[in-house]
């Protein structure tokens, strides 16, 4: 039996906006009230689906949840119809109204943490939606998410949990802050679980300017849900430099992304990097290797700038690695000047392939950002839900569906139209039959 890592990317919905919503994100709060647009933004995200899902990657869509939310304006005292609703959101709290039609979820790293078969205990997949309960136009969407985790992943193979309790302590961010490690796909491998500080002991390390979302409680609440503390699956926690999330490293897989043997992190990533690459060598074995980039050569300001660290590694079939950029990373001199010599030195990332997310990129989410790592072995490929999985015929299907729906032009005064509440709920009401979901929306339940 084969096994494989198959990425699930998330779409971009229909009322993406810049309202910058988002403190300790550097490039979300640089956009703050540009002019979005949606249409864009989606077909950017699926040529990139469709690119890799023609170099034979597997390649999966997530919906996006249904925004706006209105139910999460009503909770807050929004009464009326919906048009009225907005409206009085609009004139007595924009934020709330932006939060309530933020696109953020497209960033499906943010989505759950998953742990592999090989890894658990009970030899299933496990999915926990992350609570995200650091920002509110976040927290609200992991019962949604949920529900379209169950629908792409259906069935005994898969168990899905519940999110964390959310409060602080157990401040959850899924992907962004885990990386599965691994000798070869098929095989148990190191769960990294990268967190800020801890949600309890706060004599402990942490930022002081910018909030540390992830807490270490989190972690181990979610690696002991996936059975990784027994004898097939490995969990290992390590802190994330409190200066660079200060810095504006909001997540660490904005400084740090892996794929099977190869961590590929900035020298400033970690609090103690030696301890932490000691402990995955003694666990990966001599296959293990570490391509750290120095700030001599790369500062902590150019990868948050470029998003370097916010790309995809990727086992190619023959088993080399490529690297999967956002085109900033080709207009930052510094950066681009390293990855040639990084490709040139014959280590074990030998090819890097630039791609324009700039919508994205705008809101502070490069490739990385936009897809959920799954490794499924054969008979749990088959159990994917098929109607998500990348083709000729999907990436045509929808492509032409972004193009009879989506805006190519959204302002924050547009947030305000009620129009586009039916014209967002129009279109993932399709989209729920065309990637044969069910009834994953509030407004259609």
């Amino acid at each position: 039996m084969t096994t494989r890592e198959f990425n699930f990317d998330g779409l971009v919905g229909p009322t993406h906006n810049y309202s910058g919503l988002s403190y300790g994100n550097v490039a979300s709060a640089k956009n703050q009230g540009a002019i979005a647009n949606p249409r864009r933004a989606a077909l950017q995200g699926l040529a990139k689906m469709k690119q890799l899902a023609d170099l034979g990657f597997g390649q999966g869509v997530l919906a996006p949840v249904a925004r706006p939310d209105l139910d999460a304006l009503r909770k807050v005292g929004f009464t009326g119809s919906d048009a009225e609703v907005v409206s009085r959101a609009a004139k007595e709290a924009p934020a709330l109204l932006a939060s309530a039609h933020s696109a953020s979820s497209m960033w499906t790293a943010n989505a759950a943490t998953v742990s592999a078969s090989a890894d658990t205990a009970d030899g299933k997949v496990h999915f926990t939606p992350a609570n995200l309960n650091n920002k509110f136009h976040r927290s609200i969407e992991h019962p949604t998410t949920a529900r379209i985790l169950k629908a792409v992943f259906p069935g005994e193979r898969f168990v899905h949990h519940d999110a964390l309790p959310a409060c602080p302590q157990f401040g959850d961010e899924g992907a962004a802050n885990h990386t599965r490690l691994t000798r070869a796909y098929g095989e148990p491998g190191v769960e990294l679980f990268v967190y800020g500080c801890s949600g309890f002991d706060l004599s402990q390390p942490a930022p002081k300017k910018f909030p540390a979302r992830q807490t270490l409680e989190a972690s181990q609440a979610v690696a002991r849900l996936h059975g990784l503390d027994g004898s097939r699956g490995l969990a290992v926690f390590a802190q994330q430099n409190p200066d660079v999330i200060d810095a504006g490293v909001f997540h660490n897989d904005v400084i740090a992304v892996g794929n099977g043997p190869v961590l590929f992190h900035h020298q400033a990533a970690f609090l103690r990097t030696a301890e932490l690459l000691r402990t995955l060598r003694e666990k990966i074995g001599e296959r293990f290797a570490s391509v750290e980039v120095p700030t001599s050569e790369v500062s902590v300001e150019d990868a948050v700038q470029s998003y370097l660290f916010n790309s995809q590694l990727l086992t190619k079939q023959d088993g080399s690695m490529m690297l999967v950029v956002p085109s900033e990373c080709d207009a930052n001199i510094r950066v681009k000047d390293y990855l040639a010599r990084l490709v040139e030195s014959g280590g074990p990332i030998a090819e890097v392939r630039v791609m324009d997310l700039r919508e994205s990129m705008m809101n502070g989410g490069g490739p990385a950002c936009l897809r959920l790592r799954v490794e499924l072995n054969d008979a749990e490929a088959k159990a994917v839900n098929p109607a998500v999985l990348m083709s000729d015929t999907l990436h045509a299907t929808l492509s032409a569906w972004v193009a009879q729906h989506y805006r190519d032009r959204v302002t924050g005064d547009d947030l305000a139209d009620p129009a586009l509440i039916t014209e967002a709920r129009t279109a993932l009401d399709e989209l729920t039959r065309i990637l044969k979901l069910g009834s994953v929306y509030a407004f259609q339940r």
